[in-house]
């Protein structure tokens, strides 16, 4: 899509792209430019963090920041402009940037009447519809008070609580100015929405009247009691509360809670996981297998000169004995199409990794995974987990999966019964490889063990091929040779 418009031969606006695959919005992480900054074609100038990914985003043309239209932490519709560009600086007086879309933010905003004959320029002036829709300030502070206000509400904005004023300030009436619509940020009001909070009933704290999110917590907390009411209210000198000015003051239970705001990854793992798990019907068989030979292997290869300057690990053998069974049954790797009804077979292995990262899990694939070589397979491998790790890992590289592993052993755990990927047919899960007692060679010997757990779709994988795929994967990890005599 396009993601640039022209306001004029001399100011530029870049849109919000869709950066994965039919995302509508993204949250801006970071901004790398400010306005008056000279920028060039290509230059990344800021972070977002799609429901799939944190990317960054180049801007498609030279010349000085005009304008950032949304602060840091701010969700942003795909096709919203959030940075405006002065393409010929140095031409003439440019315009003073829109008002701050942070100091009084609305959703629906005040028709305001255009002189004739205004020369169009930035987008939310002029005769062009802007895309960031503001309100006319009925009144603007003081400068010492007006930059109070902006530090307190950008603070709030990037998710961290506006400092406390010195006294109890005054509150307007309704959370607003003068029986006017309530004054919040988008964020607070689209916090107020999701928990059911009429924002006309909510007692505004910050400045000038504003209301943050704490202001909305507490609105949808259960009513504290009388001797709990809050300081800012002012005191009726009745001599029965007297005692209660000796006592401890009680912490609210709103304090004993913090809320989250569901967005980005952990919204995207939210709906795949329900649509998965109450979409596709799942089936977890279990295998308990003794993998002693499968981790010798593992040290011999990391000796082999072939295999220098990757990393090798369990999980890498793993992997291609799961691409050995499915090789041998290739009926599993296959997706189901409700809207065709039909099943479609594929003819190729994309193998997904769980990973988990910082900003949740993700499930990252290697393209073409059964056409690799073992020290492909495991180059591919450390380049996923390190991408993983630094928070680059692309959309692109998150689609198109077929099957995934996941690998519960790392954090101790026996076994699980995972979730399906949506839109994969199995998931393979790799528990603990713990030293146990095991009958070998008709004694009790130690050996290293552990327990695989494959969950499959009933709808197109029937108990019989699933316990095929996974009975497989035990025997070529109890006997590795059975890569090369299968293969």
């Amino acid at each position: 899509m396009t993601t640039m418009t022209e306001t004029s031969a001399r100011f530029r606006e870049f849109k919000m792209p869709d950066v994965g695959e039919g995302l509508t919005e993204a949250e801006i992480l970071k901004w790398y430019v400010q306005p008056g900054d000279t920028v060039t074609d290509g230059q990344v100038v800021c972070e977002v963090e799609t429901a799939k990914a944190a990317v960054e985003l180049p801007i498609p043309f030279d010349g000085v920041v005009h304008e950032l239209r949304f602060p840091e932490g701010t969700t942003v519709d795909v096709g919203q402009v959030i940075i405006a560009i002065d393409v010929a600086p140095g031409s003439g007086d440019a315009p003073a940037p829109a008002a701050d879309p942070v100091q009084e933010p609305v959703e629906e905003p005040e028709a305001e009447a255009e002189p004739k004959g205004r020369t169009p320029v930035l987008v939310g002036y002029g005769v062009a519809e802007s895309s960031t829709k503001r309100r006319p300030r009925k009144g603007a502070p003081a400068a010492p008070e007006a930059a109070a206000v902006a530090a307190a509400v950008q603070a709030e904005l990037n998710g961290h609580a506006a400092p406390a004023p010195a006294a109890a300030p005054s509150v307007p009436a309704q959370g607003g100015a003068a029986g006017g619509r309530p004054l919040a940020k988008p964020p607070v009001r689209k916090l107020a929405k999701d928990l059911g909070i009429d924002l006309a009933t909510v007692v505004p704290t910050g400045k000038d009247g504003v209301i943050t999110r704490e202001d909305v917590h507490a609105a949808a907390a259960p009513a504290p009691a009388a001797s709990e009411a809050p300081a800012q209210a002012a005191p009726a000198p009745v001599a029965a509360e007297a005692p209660v000015a000796t006592e401890p003051t009680a912490v609210p239970d709103s304090a004993r809670e913090t809320r989250v705001p569901v967005k980005g990854v952990r919204k995207a793992i939210a709906q795949a996981m329900v649509g998965s798990a109450f979409t596709a019907p799942h089936v977890t068989e279990f295998v308990t297998v003794d993998v002693t030979r499968t981790m010798k292997l593992v040290a011999e290869l990391k000796e082999d000169k072939d295999m220098a300057g990757v990393r090798v690990n369990p999980l890498l053998v793993i992997a291609k004995a799961l691409l050995v069974a499915i090789k041998r049954n290739p009926e599993v790797n296959a997706a189901w199409d409700e809207a065709n009804q039909e099943i479609v077979r594929k003819h190729y292995v994309n193998l997904g990794i769980a990973a988990a990262t910082p900003r949740g899990l993700i499930v990252p694939n290697i393209k073409d995974a059964h056409d690799k070589t073992l020290p492909q397979l495991a180059e591919a491998l450390g380049e996923l987990v390190a991408t993983a790790r630094d928070g680059k890992t692309s959309p692109a590289a998150m689609a198109g999966g077929t099957v995934t592993i996941t690998n519960v052993g790392v954090f101790g755990v026996d076994t699980g019964t995972p979730i399906l990927n949506p839109g994969e047919s199995a998931i393979l899960a790799v528990g603990a490889i713990k030293l146990q007692p095991w009958v070998h060679k008709g004694k009790v010997k130690p050996r290293q063990v552990t327990t695989l757990a494959l969950s499959f779709d009933h709808r197109l994988v029937d108990g019989e091929l699933g316990s095929k795929v996974l009975a497989d994967v035990a025997a070529i990890l109890e006997q590795p040779k059975r890569l090369i005599t299968w293969a």
